[in-house]
């Protein structure tokens, strides 16, 4: 890494450098962030079906009184 550095900096692309290195963490930001809303959404589908199946056992509870 620091011999690419280096190179970089000997040839004046230090804001090339800068560039790349902003977009990488843009990018691995997003990536993160995306995968944390796919979690999160099926967390929330869990949920909702565990909820569906309580209330559908509730209804066959009060059907059998």
């Amino acid at each position: 890494m620091e011999h690419a550095a280096r190179e970089f900096a000997g040839r004046g692309d230090l804001a090339h450098l800068a560039l790349f290195l902003w977009a990488s963490g843009a990018s691995g930001l997003l990536i993160w962030s995306l995968r944390e809303l796919v979690r999160s959404n099926r967390r929330f589908n869990d949920f909702v079906t565990e909820l569906s199946r309580l209330n559908r056992a509730m209804e066959q509870g009060r059907t059998q009184r």
